[in-house]
């Protein structure tokens, strides 16, 4: 299991070392345009990131807010 503080470093991860290994013919179409988008910073949602994500594996987003009104 990896850890990692945002959707884009978890992405970044991704990009750089499951992208690469997947075999020609699953590297077409949405994967290959969601990993251009994000390496020629084209835009990307973090919404589409979790979803290219989540077809790779298990995730779990956790988001923590603390309000503290005065």
């Amino acid at each position: 299991m990896k850890k990692f503080s945002t959707m884009k470093e978890a992405f970044d991860w991704w990009a750089k070392h499951i992208y690469p290994a997947l075999p020609p013919d699953v590297k077409k179409g949405r994967y290959t345009s969601a990993w251009k988008d994000y390496t020629y910073q084209q835009g990307i949602s973090e919404k589409r990131m979790e979803n290219i994500l989540s077809d790779f594996g298990k995730i779990d987003v956790k988001i923590e807010v603390t309000f503290t009104p005065n």
